[in-house]
């Protein structure tokens, strides 16, 4: 373009260059109106031709700007001068994550760090509609003071259709079936495939990023693109502990987990990769890491362990016997808090000792949440589905059952969700869970989850970090 710094576009007045790329050219401008710098990118001149094209992009950009979140870049004004459109944004201080690679893998608490503010980002834009479909290093900065900054949304809208695949930049935008759009390497197999891009879409590109931070290779490369594209569809990427043996397995699950062929087995929403990664932060931070390190030695050590817990329980129960029969007994007093006939599967004491939240159903409706208090008869809704309530932390976190599947007898299993005590959408984290509970100070919790392909339950501390594994 060769703008001449010094050209005012509005209110704004361009200083130098500060990037390029085959979207255009970023400047450094300043904000006469509210006396800021700003950051203006300007497109080429030849989507003005395009109405519907440029419409669609004007959309994307007030879409961006009203996701008003601290992981995405900011939006502030969009506009088209001599037929020349652009965007005005935040200016940011920092670098690309593209050029952090360039030296190398990041510290895999660093990499967290970056991955759930990125996921929580993706999890933001998801919530309003809006999928990127061009998640990469290129598109993720890093501020000077450690935040992630998502860049360029919907920005994919608006490039140029190419008949010839290649390994630069993005692809054609449109929303018509059969239509390749994403970048060669981080886009997922259905958009290989032309096929319609979801949440689901980013999350496979989340995992291509995350597995390059960590790595400091990309998951999926080929001589040419079209080889590329075929590994996206049809290979698996190298393990990460292999690549990099500072990487823990659990976060080479997670990795995994996000770069799965089909959408339905990968993570179905940003927030639950964010959950598992902040699982696994604190497992990095958390005495139950020395378990994992003394594995082979725990299992000697087991039936010794059972043993002793074993003698353990007889003398208490012993002494709680004893202490029974001794003690000046009172009746228990039992006190009916609904008067309605219907189904309760399970009921548990809230932090205060005098609410109980309970999961039920009346009249083959659908099982929801319910609390009642002693001082005030009946059962009032929390407006949650829920099967099963599982345990409620000291500082009034639900953790609950939903979506249930018997697996035999009656042994069954769902997906855990998480719902504050006041109320609010349940936040979705682990599937096939059967069991859970807080730890006493409510900051992490313990699961008993199933492998229904291995036919085996494991224990584990936090979700991710198996303490114990049943053997069929």
């Amino acid at each position: 373009m060769g703008t001449t710094p010094g050209r005012t576009l509005g209110p704004y007045v361009l200083a130098d260059l500060i990037g390029s790329g085959g979207m255009g050219e970023v400047y450094r401008a300043h904000d006469a109106r509210l006396n800021r710098d700003v950051a203006i990118k300007l497109l080429p001149v030849a989507f003005s031709q395009d109405r519907d094209r440029l419409q669609r992009f004007e959309q994307e950009a007030r879409a961006a700007a009203a996701l008003n979140h601290p992981n995405i870049l900011s939006v502030y004004d969009v506009g088209a001068q001599n037929e020349s459109p652009y965007i005005v944004s935040e200016l940011l201080d920092g670098e690309s994550l593209r050029d952090r690679l360039r030296k190398g893998p990041l510290p895999e608490r660093k990499a967290i760090d970056y991955a759930i503010q990125l996921a929580r980002g993706l999890a933001a834009a998801h919530e309003k509609g809006i999928v990127h479909r061009d998640l990469k290093p290129e598109n993720v900065f890093l501020t000077a003071d450690g935040r992630v900054k998502i860049l360029d949304f919907g920005l994919a809208k608006l490039t140029e259709p190419v008949g010839a695949l290649s390994a630069a930049p993005t692809r054609e935008a449109g929303t018509a079936a059969g239509v390749v759009m994403g970048t060669i390497g981080y886009m997922a197999p259905e958009q290989a495939r032309g096929r319609p891009a979801d949440p689901r879409t980013d999350i496979f590109s989340f995992g291509a990023v995350l597995y390059e931070m960590l790595s400091s290779r990309r998951a999926f490369r080929g001589d040419t693109p079209a080889d590329t594209l075929s590994a996206i569809l049809n290979e698996d990427p190298p393990s990460l502990t292999t690549t990099n043996p500072a990487v823990s397995p659990a976060l080479d699950r997670i990795v995994r987990h996000c770069l799965e062929k089909e959408p339905q087995q990968r993570f179905q929403s940003a927030s639950d990769i964010a959950f598992h990664l902040g699982e696994v932060n604190e497992t990095r931070s958390s005495p139950t890491t020395a378990l994992a390190e003394v594995a082979p030695r725990r299992r000697r050590l087991l039936p010794t362990v059972l043993a002793v817990a074993t003698i353990a329980i007889l003398v208490g129960v012993t002494g709680f016997v004893v202490g029974w029969s001794r003690a000046d007994r009172q009746p228990p007093r039992i006190q009916q808090v609904t008067f309605q006939h219907g189904l309760v599967t399970s009921a548990r004491f809230a932090p205060d000792g005098q609410t109980i939240v309970c999961a039920a159903r009346w009249d083959q409706g659908e099982y929801e949440l319910y609390s009642a208090r002693f001082d005030s008869p009946g059962l009032r809704p929390l407006g949650v589905n829920a099967d099963r309530i599982l345990a409620i932390s000291k500082t009034g976190e639900v953790a609950l059952l939903q979506d249930l599947t018997q697996v035999s007898g009656f042994a069954w299993t769902g997906t855990l969700a998480f719902v504050p005590l006041g109320g609010g959408a349940p936040r979705r984290a682990v599937d096939d869970v059967q069991y859970a509970d807080w730890s006493p100070d409510g900051a992490s919790l313990a699961i008993v989850r199933r492998d229904h392909a291995r036919g085996v339950y494991s224990l584990e501390h936090p979700a991710g970090n198996a303490l114990y594994q049943t053997t069929g």
